[in-house]
């Protein structure tokens, strides 16, 4: 566990004593890689979901990136349409980024963009230093604003609901742009690898300090993927220092729950499947939402206290 931490933990557990509450049960919606194609049929659809979650009343919705497919222009007006989206959610609308949000678009099909110039464009259109999109905003507290060291990471973001602490990482598919032989690109990811360990490491922090017992991150990337029979990964991959070697231990060492939900690959999942020292983590639950071909999300019940806090629901655009 970290020794020293930063006075925006100590800020952050402040505010989570004045909101302490008995344990309690609630519902939010997790959803990503949408809509893929066209705005006159994925994004009908799209926006017939929307209006099913809206009917659902969820506490909040969390989007775990690519919200357009991996082949679509990343122009301003796409950007602009995605933002919009997110504005027709009646609670609060959390956001992450996917790789096709940002790291793909110097592909020629995305327009041959610059990816850092999109990530910038992201931080500015998508990101608020303390409040969640949507109609109904939560209070965040934001990396990239209570951490000077990681002052541009303002996408990673943390919020308590009752008794659960969520955390957004930006972690990405496509090995999260892990490419050791790009200088650009390598200095890039030591950066954000960096900043979403130390993220990782304080919420942990404050879980313990709080007593807290259930937790919830959420991330583009399927890890899962990389993840060797045994629960390991190769030591020169995008997710090995941020998953197998600080998230994984410590949550083999946390005394409580944890969700960890993404996208990538499209498939609804909800298993136990992460590992650590050829072990599964019985304390480690996993969501993939689904996506891309399937206009869906999945509803999340957390049940606080319980001994399994979580249950899901598709829902599902035919």
């Amino acid at each position: 566990m970290m020794k020293k931490m930063s006075w925006s933990s100590w800020l952050f557990i402040l505010l989570l004593s004045a909101t302490h509450v008995s344990a309690a049960t609630f519902s939010f919606v997790a959803l990503g890689d949408l809509p893929y194609g066209s705005d006159e049929t994925a994004g009908v659809k799209y926006r017939q979901l929307i209006t099913q979650i809206n009917a659902l009343n969820p506490e909040f919705s969390i989007h775990v990136g690519d919200f357009k497919a991996g082949s679509a222009h990343c122009s301003d007006e796409e950007f602009e349409r995605q933002r919009k989206h997110f504005d027709l959610f009646k609670s609060a609308l959390i956001y992450t980024p996917g790789d096709n949000d940002w790291t793909d678009c110097g592909r020629k099909s995305n327009g041959s963009y610059d990816p850092l110039e999109r990530l910038e464009k992201l931080r500015a259109q998508f990101f608020k230093p303390d409040t969640s999109l949507g109609q109904a905003p939560l209070p965040l507290v934001t990396q990239g604003k209570v951490v000077p060291t990681y002052s541009t990471f303002v996408e990673n973001q943390r919020w308590q609901f009752s008794n659960t602490l969520f955390t957004t990482l930006h972690i990405v598919g496509s090995d999260n742009r892990f490419a050791p032989n790009h200088a650009e690109a390598e200095k890039e990811f030591l950066a954000r690898e960096q900043a979403n360990i130390a993220w990782i490491k304080e919420t942990f922090w404050i879980a313990a300090n709080q007593k807290l017992q259930t937790l919830v991150f959420a991330f583009q990337a399927d890890v899962i993927r990389g993840m060797s029979r045994s629960g390991t990964w190769a030591e020169k991959t995008g997710f090995h220092a941020s998953i197998e070697k600080t998230l994984l231990p410590l949550a083999k060492e946390f005394q409580g729950f944890i969700l960890i939900v993404h996208g990538d690959s499209h498939n609804f999942e909800f298993n136990q499947t992460f590992m650590l020292e050829s072990q599964i983590l019985k304390n480690v639950y996993r969501l993939e939402v689904p996506g891309a071909k399937t206009t869906g999300a999945v509803s999340v019940t957390i049940e606080e206290g319980n001994s399994i806090p979580f249950s899901v629901k598709k829902i599902i655009v035919p």
